[in-house]
């Protein structure tokens, strides 16, 4: 595995290649960082040329003081990221907030993209109009909670709104312990990216990426982040296809959720937005 830092602008970015074989970029949910996603890299390190990375504010990568930060911020931090490190498209696997990110990147450079697999954007603004509103005042009250009770009462909620369900995992997965370093990681998620999703707004018509929406089995079909894919999926022509897990099973069921990305990248599947 290598690691290295890339300055961009108001930020350094931490981030990490493992493997060999075409280029796959996973950028992660939540508070996850570079390492978030351990088990499931393992697993595709054979066939895959895997990029992870720690977005601007979390863990090894730094942040310029300013005002806050933005989705397509994040997405111009990929964009230069992959710039950076190769001139050829690559997938794209978007976990959550991360297929927001790749989201924006399809639209914005599609020519950096020959798929994007979006699983579960936590993006309100693909929603009907009155459903819309409501999460986005779901999500800036579960933000105002984090700010007045703290983590835990936060956490509590996070897992209610976006249907994260526990107790069904895979054996023999890696640790994730609340560390310092995660309670800092997730101070930054509440208090920052939870406004940028709150705030983002992206117009998709004449998009010209590979899409494929995706959906945890397991996720409750009433929580925004399941709406948010099917919704994305009906605006493609197309249905969300289901992955092993809820919300995260990247991390719940690296094996599984691994053996169901390879059916979808031999051939490589997608639908044109």
């Amino acid at each position: 595995m290598s690691t290295d830092l890339l300055r961009v602008p108001g930020a350094r970015l931490h981030y990490e290649i493992r493997g060999s074989g075409p280029y796959l970029l996973i950028s992660q949910s939540g508070e996850g960082d570079a390492d978030r996603s351990a088990d499931l890299v393992d697993l595709l390190a054979a066939e895959h040329t895997v990029i992870t990375y720690d977005r601007r504010g979390l863990s090894r990568s730094t942040i310029d003081a300013g005002p806050g930060v933005t989705v397509e911020q994040h997405a111009d931090d990929v964009h230069r990221l992959l710039a950076h490190l190769t001139d050829r498209p690559v997938v794209m696997l978007g976990q959550s907030l991360g297929a927001s990110i790749g989201l924006h990147l399809a639209v914005r450079h599609p020519e950096q993209l020959s798929l994007l697999i979006a699983h579960e954007p936590v993006s309100p603004w693909l929603l009907p109009a009155p459903e819309r509103a409501g999460h986005r005042a779901e999500l800036a009250e579960l933000r105002g909670l984090y700010l007045r009770a703290g983590l835990p009462a936060a956490l509590k909620e996070v897992a209610r709104v976006l249907g994260i369900t526990g107790g069904d995992t895979e054996p023999g997965l890696t640790p994730q312990p609340m560390t310092p370093l995660r309670r800092a990681n997730f101070d930054f998620f509440l208090r920052h990216d939870f406004r940028a999703v709150i705030e983002d707004e992206l117009d998709l018509t004449g998009c010209r990426t590979r899409i494929v929406p995706a959906t945890g089995v397991a996720t409750p079909r009433t929580v925004f982040d399941h709406r948010c894919a099917v919704e994305l999926a009906s605006r493609l022509g197309t249905v969300p296809v289901e992955f092993p897990g809820g919300h995260n099973g990247n991390t719940s069921h690296p094996r599984a959720y691994a053996a169901r990305l390879r059916e979808l990248l031999r051939p490589e599947a997608g639908q044109d937005c």
